[in-house]
């Protein structure tokens, strides 16, 4: 398991990253209870490692953030770790190994030694020495390490106890006892915490110790003793003229920054330099004569003397074998003529040249017996000729995959140009390496996981990322809401994928009036994606929009709703959206339009009412207005009214309005009115509007015929003597006609006035209106002595006189109206005659005869229909079997 494991190693990163980016996000961390104890027994653990320091430097300095990091990965309590080799998860049981001088990455030991074997077996190559080919590296941080360090047990963290035993108490992998490693700096100083994992922390005891620039001494931490006291720095700069202008510091002191005007080392050229240039050289030849006064100085621009003559002293020719001695510098020396003999740049052969000026030949044409490089071909050829055979190396280079294919190798096959291209662990990436033996190094790549604000990340090795889960970024999310409440609600925490539904009232006022009461569905933000590290091309360029929010959905509300006719005491309660109005037990009720009556029809829908039905009904399907009598039916109108016109008539008359009932007032009525005189003489006609408008002075005033009154006075038999008035005639008692007063048989008379008659009947005790008009007057006067006889005579023509009246028939006179009097009249003159009554007889008998007949053909016909009709539909079915079946 151990070589599997190896074999998928990855390349090393060239910047270790913290600690922090190998470590996973775990999402199954505890909550609630657990969550708070597992970190109350984290935080006392880490007081318990930190004690000792703490205690010295006496505070939580940030120096032990990192090892806070390492402790939370190392106890498996937090985040968790994975070894880079197998990218398997590093349990607090698993025996480890800690890269403690590069990267202090935690390894399983399995792993690492087999990591270690096999890349301390690599053969050496051409850029490699053999001893650096047994080095190993660190996976991470490839930090090598020899041979000797390949780790054969599992230590503690502080590299005191072996196999330290797993104890819940104390950090996995650590012996529980101070670690005692040397801090950093060379200081002398021990680290003072448990035995830990990553780095120890800088050193916490204080020491005395002077500022940069010596000036100031101060007590400081060791881990700090080094520092500056932000005093001009007191140390002269190297040119000795100048001091030093920075702030006490670091390090050797700048170069001197201060321009001046200087002179080249010859002393030929002045220009304006840096104080730390000044020393420079110009590009003029020196022109010097050197100490023989015969040659010149071919230096360039330099100070002093340009020095002695190199032609001075012991000359030889050429080649060197023969010697001139006593020869001045600027004579030329003759050669010696022998064989030159100096060696060529084969290193081989001499020049076989005589002695000559000048460098030898750069070839040697020496003919000489070579064999290539491989062995496999002996020739002669020139000696500065390479001699290369055809043949190809079949040896397999170190990389162990490819041939050399190289010709006329001589064993020392080249190491593999070809790049490794193997799919490494993370499945993502391909060996980026020179071909080479053994696993291929870890992944180099380091895989940013965030939230999806980008505020929250962590780096994870490549490979291990298919397993994470995007980090709990507390930042609140950044995309605003499109519902109405975007300012009430409360913000949420940055998230992946769609924003959580707002959980207000919705709140909104519906058509009916009502307040939606269900929960927020207004329109929602685009989702942000869901959490992925490789989104899919096609998806790319792909642009949510927003969700609609839906309508608000029907109104719930309780509602009274009452019947079609609006009756008292019909109402219903029902749910607003479905709300409708209804037919009652009651009779409608409503005002007809007379005005005058109430409809008596059932409950019902009124056409008037039929603008407002329908405003309910868009209330709940929100749907355009539709005539009620056209969807449902239920409108109509109320009954008409048939009465006759009851109303009084303004000014009143007694007769009827001769419209049928109405609301608005009657018309005037213009029905003639008969209106006889007061005296009864004539009769006015007049229009009952104008008549009845008159006030009563005047309805007198337009009666009066203007003629005598000719009405009989009630006292008397007389007429009244007054133009035509109303009322009781005036002069009643006062008659001033004349009349002949007789006595009781008639003989005698006399002439008084029509007063004077009246007094004697009061005077006699008798009523004057009493006495008929034949006897008014008789009586009064006193008969005379020859008055009986005259009365027998009188008496026995009246006997006579009544005889006659008896024997003569009486025809009674009843009181019968004038028309129908002229009716019956009509009806006695109109007698039918016999032609007529024959002809009425005819024509029944022959309209009896054709009736009869109509009746008969129509039967006839109608039975040999039937027949014809069921011959016909037997073909037509014949037919269509035919063509459904038609023969062979």
């Amino acid at each position: 398991m151990a070589a599997a494991a190896a074999s998928t190693g990855r390349f090393p990163i060239q910047n270790p990253a913290p600690p922090s980016g190998t470590v996973f996000s775990d999402s199954d961390a505890s909550s609630g209870s657990g969550g708070e104890e597992a970190a109350g027994r984290r935080t006392a653990l880490e007081d318990s490692i930190f004690a000792a320091y703490l205690q010295i430097s006496g505070r939580s300095a940030p120096d032990l953030s990192k090892i806070r990091s390492f402790l939370a990965s190392a106890s498996g309590r937090g985040p968790y770790v994975a070894c880079l080799i197998c990218l398997e998860r590093v349990r607090p049981s698993d025996p480890v190994w800690s890269c403690s001088s590069g990267c202090y990455a935690l390894f399983h030991l399995l792993c690492i030694q087999s990591w270690a074997n096999q890349s301390s077996h690599r053969p050496p190559s051409a850029t490699q020495p053999a001893a650096a080919s047994t080095d190993w590296p660190c996976p991470k941080c490839r930090l090598s390490y020899p041979r000797t360090l390949i780790p054969r047990s599992y230590l503690c963290f502080c590299g005191k106890v072996e196999d330290p035993p797993a104890d819940p108490w104390i950090l996995p992998h650590s012996c529980g006892e101070v670690c005692g490693r040397p801090l950093s700096g060379n200081c002398g100083h021990q680290c003072l915490l448990l035995c830990h994992p990553g780095p120890c922390p800088p050193c916490p005891k204080h020491v005395s110790a002077r500022c940069f620039c010596g000036s100031r001494e101060d007590v400081r931490r060791c881990a700090q003793k080094h520092f500056s006291c932000k005093q001009p720095c007191p140390k002269p700069l190297p040119c000795r003229t100048h001091r030093c202008p920075e702030r006490c510091h670091e390090g050797p002191c700048p170069p001197c920054r201060v321009r001046g005007t200087y002179r080249c080392a010859c002393g030929k050229t002045e220009e304006e330099r840096e104080c730390s240039e000044r020393g420079f050289r110009c590009e003029r030849p020196c022109d010097g004569m050197l100490s023989c006064g015969k040659h010149k100085c071919d230096r360039g621009c330099h100070a002093g003397p340009c020095g002695n003559c190199p032609l001075q002293g012991r000359r030889t020719c050429p080649c060197g074998k023969k010697e001139y001695r006593g020869v001045s510098c600027d004579a030329n020396v003759p050669a010696c003529g022998s064989t030159c003999e100096k060696m060529l740049s084969c290193k081989i052969h001499q020049c076989p040249e005589r002695c000559h000026r000048g460098p030898c030949v750069e070839t040697c044409r020496t003919v000489v017996v070579k064999s290539c490089r491989c062995g496999s071909l002996k020739k002669e050829v020139p000696c500065y000729q390479e001699l290369v055979c055809e043949r190809k190396c079949q040896r397999v280079r170190d990389c162990g995959r490819h041939a050399c294919r190289r010709r006329c190798c001589g064993g020392d096959c080249l190491p593999c140009p070809e790049i490794c291209g193997r799919k490494l662990r993370c499945s993502n990436h391909k060996c980026p390496s020179p071909c080479h033996r053994g696993a291929c190094a870890p992944c180099p790549v380091m895989v940013s996981i965030s939230c999806s604000c980008g505020e929250t990340h962590f780096e994870v090795p490549c490979g291990t990322e298919k397993s994470q889960k995007p980090p709990k970024c507390p930042k609140p999310c950044h995309i605003s809401r499109l519902c109405i409440h975007a300012s009430e609600c409360r913000p949420h925490k940055c998230h992946y994928g769609a924003c959580p539904p707002c959980r207000m009232i919705c709140g909104d006022k519906l058509r009916c009036g009502h307040n939606c009461k269900e929960r927020c569905h207004g329109p929602v933000p685009p989702p942000i994606p869901e959490f992925t590290l490789k989104p899919k091309k096609k998806k790319v360029n792909q642009h949510i929009e927003y969700i609609t929010g839906s309508p608000c959905p029907p109104c719930q509300e309780v509602v009274w709703i009452s019947c079609f006719g609006q009756h008292v005491g019909e109402e219903r309660p029902m749910v607003c959206s479905n709300k409708r109005q209804f037919t009652c037990q009651n009779l409608c009720g409503n005002l007809l339009s007379c005005g005058n009556h109430y409809c008596t029809k059932p409950c019902h829908v009124l056409k008037s009412q039929q603008l407002k039905l329908d405003r309910h009904e868009r209330c709940n399907k929100e749907q355009a207005l539709v005539p009620l009598d056209a969807e449902s039916g239920l409108a109509e109108s109320c009954e008409e009214c048939f009465l006759p016109c009851e109303k009084v008539r303004k000014p009143s008359c007694s007769h009827p309005c001769p419209l049928p009932c109405h609301s608005d007032d009657c018309p005037p009525c213009k029905v003639l009115v008969k209106r006889s005189c007061h005296c009864g003489a004539m009769v006015h006609v007049f229009e009952c509007i104008y008549y009845n408008s008159l006030s009563d002075k005047e309805q007198q005033r337009v009666r009066s015929c203007g003629g005598p009154c000719h009405r009989k006075l009630s006292n008397c038999p007389h007429l009244c003597s007054e133009t035509c008035h109303p009322g009781q005639c005036p002069s009643i008692d006062q008659c001033l006609k004349k009349v002949t007063v007789r006595c009781a048989c008639n003989n005698l008379k006399k002439e008084w006035l029509c007063q004077d008659v009246q007094k004697e009947y009061r005077n006699a005790g008798r009523d004057p209106r009493d006495v008929p008009r034949s006897q008014f007057g008789v009586g009064l006067l006193p008969c005379s002595v020859n008055c009986p006889n005259k009365v027998r005579v009188v008496e026995s023509e009246l006997q006579l006189r009544k005889t006659s009246e008896a024997k003569s028939p009486v025809v009674e006179v009843s009181n019968v109206p004038k028309r129908r009097k002229r009716r019956e009249r009509v009806q006695e003159t109109r007698q039918a005659s016999k032609f007529q009554a024959i002809k009425q007889t005819v024509w029944r008998f022959l309209l009896f005869i054709l009736i009869s007949a109509m009746i008969i053909a129509s039967a006839y016909y109608g039975y040999k229909g039937l027949f014809w009709l069921s011959d016909w539909m037997n073909e037509i079915e014949e037919r269509r079997l035919r063509q459904r079946f038609p023969r062979a």
